[in-house]
């Protein structure tokens, strides 16, 4: 089958990855991919949300399947094109409508969606720069910390979680008046939940569904969870705290619930959903959806799935995801991401990157912010490359990435050395 993944990162890299154990080099397609990507299949140049050029790219490569790996072409409604175009309509595409891209494309959709389908999510009110006192007046029947979500996507930026009233008022005003563009002309602001997350990816063909390998990942750039966020610096899976009667409370509360509503609501969502979670005494609560899959998590993930990811895509594209055999391993897996110096704000790129991989190594480099240069790869991103790494436990695991780590080189090389701490 040919296949075209949509993305650059090192999720659609880890994605291809897997792919490739069921296909053919030259049946495997990345747009615009990366110096990874090159190594695993064919990139095609292109901007992941120029339609007409992705969908010149289909044709005349006779693409059978599309793989969305980021959520703006979903939310800008690329799996709504392939359905209704004539000459894209025989396509798979793994990945929802506009409107179930919803879910992660508005935090006021969401948040509503959840409150109709009873799943547990923090206290939430959605204001506008017509009742910004109204905003004001619904904080204070909160307790501090104060959450400050914009309603649309904000390029990671868009929560912001202050500790005094003072500062919240401020905020709500700032972004009620701009600061975030449209993404922030609506504002969710919600009680702050105090506990321990973890990522929950839910592959479904709109009915049936599966629920892929748990991870956490690690946001901040800091140390002990500290400095700015970013768009992760790691990811461990499996997660301890996540464990058969924790996943029993996540399935039967918030999975099936989700999956009930997609249903009840008539959306086409033939895809994944990730269930950002935060476990409050043992009791799970949602955080967010987010419409395809997580990075870092996804390549750690990638390495403790034991099935064929074309053939659960395939079940997806032909609804009969229920009868695909689904399997992964009880291993650890773990992700370490190697960043630019001055990450997540102004970095450099262009900068040589030399490998020293292990013939032998028990894992995964994945190509993140990368391109090749005549003979070189270079860096060409904040993230730059995600080693890792599989074994039968945390600390071994992540022994056996920060080893490959050290092997990995390039000008300004940052990472976190203290992933797992928390576990």
């Amino acid at each position: 089958m040919r296949i075209l993944v949509i993305g650059s990162g090192g999720r659609e890299h880890a994605i291809g990855w897997k792919i490739a154990q069921d296909e053919k080099r030259e049946n495997i397609f990345f747009l615009p991919g990366n110096a990874g990507t090159a190594q695993i299949g064919q990139n095609i140049d292109g901007d992941v949300m120029d339609f007409v050029h992705i969908k010149e790219s289909c044709i005349a490569n006779n693409i059978e399947m599309v793989v969305v790996g980021p959520e703006n072409p979903l939310c800008a409604g690329i799996y709504d094109l392939f359905k209704t175009d004539e000459a894209l309509k025989n396509i798979a595409l793994i990945g929802p409508s506009r409107e179930g891209a919803q879910l992660e494309g508005s935090k006021d959709f969401a948040k509503a969606f959840m409150a109709k389908y009873d799943i547990p999510t923090a206290q939430y009110q959605t204001f506008t720069s017509d009742s910004i006192e109204e905003g004001k007046a619904f904080m204070k029947t909160l307790a501090p910390p104060y959450v400050l979500k914009a309603d649309g996507p904000a390029a990671g930026k868009g929560v912001v979680i202050l500790d005094t009233y003072e500062q919240a008022s401020q905020e709500l005003e700032e972004m009620l008046n701009g600061k975030f563009g449209e993404a922030s002309s609506k504002v969710v602001i919600e009680e702050f939940l105090s506990g321990i997350e973890c990522s929950v990816f839910v592959l479904t063909d709109g009915k049936n569904y599966k629920i892929l390998p748990v991870a956490k990942d690690y946001k901040r750039i800091g140390e002990g969870d500290t400095g700015l966020n970013t768009g992760g610096m790691g990811a461990i899976s499996p997660v301890p705290f996540a464990d058969e009667v924790f996943m029993s409370k996540v399935k039967e509360r918030v999975v099936l619930p989700t999956l009930h509503g997609i249903e009840q609501e008539n959306i086409d969502y033939k895809g994944f959903i990730f269930i950002g979670l935060i476990s409050v005494k043992g009791e799970p609560f949602v955080i967010e959806y987010n419409v395809r899959l997580g990075d870092p998590e996804t390549e750690a993930i990638m390495l403790r799935i034991e099935s064929s990811l074309v053939d659960l895509f395939k079940g997806v594209a032909n609804q009969n995801l229920d009868e695909v055999d689904y399997k992964e391993s009880k291993q650890t897996s773990a992700t370490v991401m190697l960043v630019s110096q001055g990450y997540p704000e102004k970095y450099e790129k262009g900068k040589a990157i030399t490998f020293e991989t292990d013939k032998d190594y028990d894992g995964a480099v994945f190509h993140a912010g990368t391109k090749q240069q005549d003979d070189q790869i270079v860096t060409n991103g904040g993230r730059v490359i995600s080693v890792s790494a599989k074994g039968d436990n945390i600390p071994e695991v992540l022994k056996k990435a920060y080893q490959q780590v050290d092997k990995i080189s390039f000008e300004g090389k940052f990472y976190r050395k203290d992933l797992g701490f928390d576990l």
